[in-house]
């Protein structure tokens, strides 16, 4: 679905983003870890064309991404950012409805099918009863949820999440990364996920793509990535690393 070859990133003089290259199929979810200033953001604007490449290429569907209109691109690929704080007095359900505008609708004009969209998306998200509450007035949390439910109404095949899980419980961020597991697995659909939770990642990922300064340090099955030597590489600490004891997936607990 997302195929990324080569790119480079540069903000003004510097190259931020450094001759990055992976892909994304159907039925997927790519995990991108890394410390901060590593690139990972400026990566994820580039994948829906937020952020010009500076060279390189990104291809949707097999086709440059650069020859999709705004509107095209916004039906196949939703987001989810860090910058979630809305200043504008609307509700909930008219935010998550806000997420349709690509599919033709216009503002107070919604559908039926448009609203079932919406509602259900709510009710995935543990929101069924938010959809008269004020943005605004909403918690970190809970306002996090909302972006996530309205990526969710978009039905885009392609999520691209900037640190979904920030400022939710431990209830919700299993819930948010379980919606995006059964998502792909049922929809053909795929996601790129940035986190800083390891464990999350080797939990549910099926691809991990490290970064440090902009250059793909080690890409792969978690279990192949997150290894101690290059885990010490990418951040300077020192881990223990097991198995899960009921996925038998990779577990890492810092050596303090």
């Amino acid at each position: 679905m997302l195929e990324i070859q080569n790119i480079f990133i540069k903000y003004g003089t510097s190259e931020v983003v450094k001759d990055v290259s992976f892909a994304l199929p159907e039925n997927q979810i790519v995990a991108v870890l890394g410390a901060n200033g590593a690139g990972k953001t400026t990566l994820l604007k580039s994948l829906n064309g937020s952020l010009p490449v500076t060279k390189g290429e990104i291809f949707l569907d097999r086709k440059p991404l650069d020859s999709f209109s705004r509107a095209a691109i916004a039906r196949k690929i939703a987001v989810v950012s860090q910058e979630n704080e809305t200043k504008f007095p609307v509700t909930v359900l008219e935010f998550v409805l806000s997420g349709r505008f690509a599919h033709g609708g216009v503002f107070g004009w919604e559908s039926d099918e448009d609203l079932r969209i919406a509602e259900n998306a709510l009710e995935m998200c543990d929101l069924s009863d938010f959809g008269t509450r004020l943005m605004n007035e909403l918690s970190g949390g809970e306002r996090q949820r909302v972006v996530f439910a309205r990526a969710l109404g978009t039905q885009a095949k392609i999520l691209l999440l900037d640190e979904p899980t920030a400022n939710l419980d431990l209830s919700h961020q299993a819930i948010l990364f379980r919606l995006v597991r059964e998502r792909c697995r049922r929809c053909d659909s795929s996601a790129v996920i940035i986190t800083h939770d390891l464990n999350l990642a080797a939990e549910f990922a099926d691809q991990i793509l490290l970064l440090k300064n902009g250059k793909v340090l080690a890409k792969g099955a978690p279990e192949d990535v997150l290894t101690a030597e290059i885990l010490r590489e990418v951040f300077a600490v020192e881990v223990f690393l097991d198995g899960h004891p009921k996925s038998g997936k990779p577990r890492v607990t810092l050596n303090y």
